[in-house]
């Protein structure tokens, strides 16, 4: 995996695992271990690992974007739980330079009666044809290909692309309007205090145990020993949050009490994230 420590700024690969917890009110109350780097393809056999337990599935599943992929909003509705995952550009898209941005076809004109796009030379983008793709995972995804009608001696063309021949877009149908869902939820008032306490969260849980409790590498090898080791780590973890909320709720500290009853609502809502 490359991870975040990388004192040689080469990009080099390090063994690694790949952690996703499962949190609420930052206690620790799943965890599952994968030798895959991507977040993205940890998401769903997370979730299943969870399934199989004794423990409430949650009613809600927020994560960051890097759980946000076409497979995992699939997921989400195929098993009929509320997720709140942004996709990889949601904040991108927000910016003024990105909608200025010719190389994008979302900027450009669409008619949909017709089927086309109009460039921002007035010029078409027609249909051409359909396309597949299959994954290394072996998730399937179709798209829609358009290629402007002719790109030639176009002032605007080394600003919208880097092809030779003429600027073709490819439209994913289905991931586009499950991106689209997305952008709603996210941005409805009460879905938006919810992903917001994300940062609080599962980050927080993360920056305790690698930066107060000074745990950034692992001793032992193999899925089952550090299965085993970080158990510990996030037993430990619990126990201090345990001592901390005792020692709140004991009188001292009487004007928290309040909203620490108001948080203590176990397992409704399941944030996520990796990686270690």
């Amino acid at each position: 995996m490359r991870m975040k420590e990388d004192h040689m700024n080469n990009g080099q690969l390090k063994p690694g695992y790949n952690i996703q917890m499962a949190t609420e009110n930052q206690f620790v109350l799943f965890y599952t271990v994968h030798q895959r780097p991507t977040d993205t393809r940890c998401f769903k056999p997370h979730l299943e690992a969870l399934k199989n337990t004794s423990l409430p599935f949650p009613k809600n599943v927020i994560a960051d974007a890097g759980y946000g992929s076409e497979e995992n909003y699939i997921y989400s509705l195929d098993e009929q739980f509320e997720s709140l995952i942004p996709y990889n550009t949601f904040l991108t898209e927000q910016k003024r330079s990105y909608k200025k941005d010719i190389r994008h076809a979302s900027n450009w004109t669409y008619d949909e009666y017709k089927d086309e796009y109009t460039c921002p030379n007035n010029r078409k983008v027609l249909f051409k044809r359909y396309l597949t793709r299959t994954d290394k995972n072996g998730f399937t995804r179709d798209f829609k290909v358009y290629e402007c009608e002719d790109c030639s001696d176009c002032p605007l063309k080394s600003q919208c692309t880097k092809a030779q021949g003429n600027r073709q877009v490819q439209y994913n149908p289905v991931y586009e309007e499950l991106k689209a869902k997305a952008k709603v939820s996210l941005w409805s008032e009460p879905s938006a205090q919810i992903y917001a306490r994300r940062k609080i969260e599962v980050e927080s849980v993360f920056g305790h145990i690698k930066g107060n409790r000074s745990f950034r590498r692992f001793s032992l090898r193999g899925l089952a020993k550090v299965q085993t080791e970080f158990g510990i780590v996030a037993m430990a973890h619990n126990f201090l949050k345990v001592a901390g909320l005792h020692q709140l709720l004991s009188g001292k500290n009487r004007g928290k009490q309040k909203q620490v009853e108001k948080n203590n609502s176990f397992f409704s809502t399941c944030f996520i994230l990796g990686t270690y």
